[in-house]
């Protein structure tokens, strides 16, 4: 039995959503002021270059078409597991948090990584609630995410 109504699971959907573009967009005023400066960390390169990396090699084995910004599987949709899904469940989720760990890195350190745990939150409850969903849409799922991590390769 569904967890949730369709409703409900577009509205939860759109709140997270809400909430993790909020906090991008804060981090970014947050590093703001040192990018303009041109004032920004190696390891923050290193971070921002791997996110896009990632976010690249994702996009090419899960084209937009098949994936839904909200937590909520498309009726249509593919499950992927090849490319970065091969070991890792979310990987745009990890690259979001990669990015913001780059903005993090260049911003106050304080404001910086406390916006950047509250998205880790966000986002863990967004995938916590799209498993859960994809679960009940993809029979595999279950026995892919034995296979697999949530955003971390080996670890989580």
């Amino acid at each position: 039995m569904p967890r949730f109504t369709i409703q409900t699971r577009k509205w939860l959907g759109t709140w997270l959503v809400a909430l993790q573009f909020g906090l991008l967009m804060l981090q970014t005023a947050f590093a703001a002021p040192k990018v303009l400066q041109g004032i920004i960390p190696v390891a923050a390169w290193l971070m921002a270059g791997t996110s896009i990396a990632l976010a690249t090699w994702t996009l090419r084995h899960n084209k937009p078409g098949n994936f839904n910004i909200r937590p909520t599987p498309k009726v249509s949709g593919v499950l992927v597991t090849s490319g970065p899904y091969r070991w890792i469940r979310h990987p745009m989720y990890t690259s979001l948090l990669l990015g913001s760990g780059a903005l993090a890195w260049t911003s106050d350190p304080v404001m910086g990584w406390l916006t950047w745990f509250a998205l880790a939150i966000v986002l863990l409850l967004k995938s916590t609630l799209e498993e859960h969903w994809l679960c009940e849409q993809y029979p595999g799922y279950a026995a892919y995410r034995r296979m697999s991590k949530r955003w971390v390769p080996w670890l989580f």
